[in-house]
């Protein structure tokens, strides 16, 4: 048997390796465009940043390698330009020579990956670039190192070009981002973006929100950036990173089905609309786990999982790939944040009938030293109690509960089955009670109505609603430090001796630092005879979203000159 694969990195190279270890005998050819085969996407940016000091440190496999342990035939800088599905060949361009010829094919496995988003307003200019390929990463490395820019504009603010403002910042570049929506990593909510926000400024990178991009030109060896509102400043260097799209052209060619938004269909076995195609990694649709519908997913892991189901039933093994919750985590300086299934906006796009959780924990035993705070956000389907997503925010321990949670929600957990987990504990690494422990009994006292929450949104009408109270119950530094506009003050440790100033004929909404305070209150409240509800998130929450929202008016506000870089 002969097996042809289009592309290697995570989904081809993952296919070759696992045909090879299943048969012995099999041809098996690799085409791969660039000229690197199997190499560290995802480290890309830390090389231009010199965490990753040798270019070598990328290459995961290469052709020698490939061949000398797994007898697997790879041609880099040879391009699939065609596809006879009927005659089972291919046409393939050797890029260094142009020359064209034919390969033939019992099965072929696609993997071609997705290719960089070139808006409208992208120019061919060696200080305009994106970030995709090792040849992508060498370029803009040695445009650095031969211009020594000052400053750099990244335009989009997804996984890479958040990484790569990092990156570039670490070397001592003065770094802007430019975004289109009003918050940066959309697969976040808003009120967790917060943090995310904070980050980013504290490292004083100038972030521009709700900014829209509509030209891009070389002036006086700046390139010059202007927005929407006519605004314009002028940079050393642009990278674009706006998204990626599927990259289709070939399976257009072979008449294979697409998807509305273009990537290829597959069944579970990875068998294209052609039973002797098989397609793998970012060009195919991915099936969700909690929505059963079928979405693009840009990540990795499913990459490499694909490939080996590819070449499993491709050899005889019934494999079926079991669908993606999209999990994902990502370093912001300091920050680690991590996420999985929906977040609200989908569950409300979506109609679902779902509850949050947002708690700040620390990382470990709040008495064994370096402990950091964790924020933690929950949501679950309340017809079923079925977990459909988390966000999760901090400086330790977030790769942890990521995984545990999206393993729990992939086994089909029931939420309130997080609170008897057996996890690990020790002071240095959790608490006896472990933050994924306290999901669990959050969400057991919402469901056995023992607590009630309100959240940021709801404040604004809270604020003008005389028939409520609105209650902080932190202490009295805690709240000369800063505070919630119309909130009172009464420290949880003095409630009980001062239930008298409040009037039992009006709703309470509570409020302390975290939200463990606050529902303490309010268990002693509703135990008098009061009505209470207690802010998720706490005043932490509270601070970090309004301040958020200050930042993406200050950045729509069409009157702002940008200060130049």
């Amino acid at each position: 048997m002969k097996i042809v694969i289009v592309g290697g990195v995570a989904g081809g190279a993952s296919a070759a390796c696992r045909l090879r270890r299943l048969d012995e005998f099999a041809e098996i050819v690799i085409f791969e465009r660039s000229g690197y085969v199997s190499y560290a996407n995802c480290g890309l940016p830390y090389y231009i940043g010199d965490i990753i000091p040798n270019e070598q440190n990328l290459t995961l496999q290469t052709p020698f390698t490939l061949f000398k342990r797994f007898n697997i035939c790879v041609k880099v800088s040879h391009e699939v330009v065609d596809i006879d599905p009927i005659k089972k060949e291919v046409k393939v361009v050797n890029l260094l020579n142009n020359e064209e010829f034919i390969e033939s094919y019992d099965k072929l496995i696609l993997s071609p990956g997705a290719k960089p988003i070139l808006p409208y307003f992208y120019i061919e200019n060696k200080k305009v670039c994106s970030l995709r390929t090792v040849e992508d990463t060498l370029k803009i490395k040695n445009l650095i190192n031969e211009l020594k820019p000052q400053s750099a504009c990244i335009i989009g603010a997804g996984y890479v070009g958040i990484e790569m403002a990092e990156n570039l910042h670490n070397l001592g570049i003065k770094t802007s981002i430019i975004q289109l929506d009003s918050q940066v990593l959309n697969q976040f909510d808003f009120d967790m973006v917060s943090f995310i926000h904070q980050e980013i400024l504290s490292k004083d990178i100038n972030l521009m929100l709700k900014s829209k991009v509509i030209s891009l030109e070389e002036v006086d060896n700046k390139i010059v950036v202007t927005l929407e509102n006519n605004n314009t400043f002028a940079t050393d260097l642009v990278i674009v990173s706006v998204g990626v799209i599927p990259e289709n052209l070939l399976a257009k060619k072979a008449s294979i089905d697409l998807d509305e938004k273009g990537c290829i269909v597959v069944n579970n076995n990875m068998q294209t609309s052609n039973p002797d195609i098989y397609a793998v990694g970012d060009v195919v649709s991915k099936l969700n786990i909690i929505t059963n519908e079928f979405v693009p997913s840009f990540l990795a892991g499913a990459a490499n999982k694909q490939g080996r189901i590819a070449a499993n039933n491709i050899c005889g093994i019934i494999d079926e790939y079991q669908g993606t919750l999209s999990t994902s985590i990502l370093k912001v300086f300091d920050l680690s944040c991590a996420s999985f299934g929906l977040n609200e906006k989908m569950c409300k796009e979506k109609g679902l009938n779902y509850e949050k959780i947002i708690i700040s924990p620390m990382s470990h035993a709040s008495y064994y030293p370096g402990g950091k705070v964790l924020t933690i956000k929950l949501l679950y389907n309340k017809d079923d109690l079925s977990i459909i997503g988390s966000q999760i925010v901090g400086y330790d321990g977030v790769d942890k509960r990521i995984d545990v949670l999206a393993t729990a929600s992939f086994l089909k957990s029931k939420v309130i089955m997080l609170k008897d987990l057996d996890l690990a504990y020790a002071p240095p690494y959790s608490s006896a009670k472990d933050p994924v422990n306290f999901l669990g009994f959050i969400a057991e006292n919402i469901e056995n109505n023992l607590v009630k929450q309100f959240y940021y949104e709801d404040l604004n009408k809270l604020s003008k609603d005389n028939n409520i109270i609105l209650l902080d119950t932190r202490t009295s530094f805690e709240y000369q430090r800063g505070s919630a506009a119309g909130f009172i003050h009464i420290p949880l440790d003095e409630l009980r001796s001062r239930l008298d100033e409040l009037e039992k004929n009006k709703k309470i909404y509570v409020m302390c630092q975290s939200g463990l305070r606050s529902y303490l209150a309010c268990r002693i409240l509703n135990q008098y005879g009061f009505e209470c509800y207690n802010f998720a998130g706490g005043y932490r929450l509270y601070s970090a979203i309004y301040n958020s929202e200050k930042l993406v008016k200050e950045a729509y506000d069409c009157g702002k000159d940008f200060k130049k870089i």
